[in-house]
């Protein structure tokens, strides 16, 4: 007698996962972008103001001006572009640092976390000389894929805040261009399978990559794997880093890995790790594990080569897992 219970218990209990499924199914929403007024809105942040976590905005092909803004309290969110070619959906902004400071200099300021933003362009185009961000990622568990960052100097951020709290962001084929100090922070940011474009300013300094200021307490900062370093013409004139102190902290100890990588001439191959403001870049830990290319080393001193039983501790798996096991890590 108690056997038809049972089975009746178990189909209402699949029957309840059923509905349980199908209403998330339902509760996800995709709103449209688009600027020819053929979508459900025509900027992404009237977009943003509506979803909730969960949701896709997706974005129709056209050019996007003014700042997006995804505050923290809009974790969960997908922004992507329709096609699936980045350079059709552009947002562009030309905002300096100098006037609006870093929050507000940037064309898209992103500080939730669990966000995932693919197929398009975020660019900043005040030009050459000035602080100006395209992106700044102010988020844990981030991930940027299939995009192009664009701008001169401060391209992309990666920042969690003063002291040891630290946020992660994983950026996987991806394209990013600048010059000066163009991909710097505090974060851990893996920049996967990447193309890394230093533009050229017509000097016999042509900027620097990085800049980062990992807090001494956290072994991981920024880790370029899988990726090709490219440049302007002029050959060496291009430092792979240098040691930012941010506001000057001593505890700033940047942290900087590029490995299984192809550098091109205009790497520097001596003075590749520079100095900034005092502070020495053999304060910070720079380091190079298995690079390719005319702008890999060629025996000098001043550019430190991690061992293969060190490697073996700095993959992007180690870079990103954190204390909750985060692995948004593409083979």
């Amino acid at each position: 007698m108690r056997r038809p219970m049972l089975a009746v218990l178990t189909v209402a209990a699949v029957a309840l996962v059923a509905t349980a499924t199908a209403a998330e199914a339902e509760a996800a929403t995709t709103y449209v972008v688009a600027a020819d007024g053929s979508g459900n809105y025509t900027t992404i942040q009237a977009a943003l103001a509506k979803a909730v976590s969960g949701d896709t905005i997706s974005v129709k092909a056209g050019t996007y001006k003014g700042q997006v803004s995804i505050p923290a309290g809009k974790s969960g969110i997908t922004i992507k572009g329709a096609t699936g070619t980045s350079s059709d959906i552009v947002i562009t902004g030309n905002v300096p640092q100098s006037t609006a400071g870093a929050t507000g200099s940037a064309t898209v300021l992103n500080l939730a976390a669990n966000t995932t933003i693919t197929g398009l362009t975020i660019a900043n185009t005040y030009g050459v000389g000035s602080q100006a961000l395209a992106l700044y990622a102010g988020g844990d568990r981030q991930v940027y894929r299939n995009v192009r960052l664009l701008g001169h100097q401060d391209t992309f951020l990666s920042w969690g805040g003063t002291g040891s709290k630290q946020v992660r962001q994983y950026v996987y084929k991806s394209y990013i261009e600048g010059d000066v100090d163009f991909i710097y922070g505090n974060g851990a940011l893996v920049i996967d399978s990447t193309t890394i474009k230093s533009l050229d300013r017509g000097s016999s300094n042509n900027g620097y990559i990085t800049a980062a200021a990992t807090n001494a307490t956290n072994p991981y900062g920024i880790l370029i794997t899988r990726s090709a370093l490219q440049g302007p013409s002029a050959a060496q004139t291009v430092a792979l880093g240098r040691c930012w102190h941010a506001g000057g902290a001593s505890d700033a100890i940047g942290q900087v890995l590029i490995r299984e990588s192809t550098l091109g001439s205009h790497v520097r191959q001596a003075g590749a790790w520079q100095d900034m403001s005092g502070f020495s870049w053999k304060t910070c830990r720079f380091n190079e594990y298995a690079n390719t290319g005319a702008g890999a080393t060629q025996g000098t001193s001043d550019r430190p080569q991690m061992s293969a039983s060190t490697a073996a501790n700095y993959t992007s798996q180690k870079y990103l897992a954190g204390a909750d096991g985060w692995n948004p890590v593409q083979p």
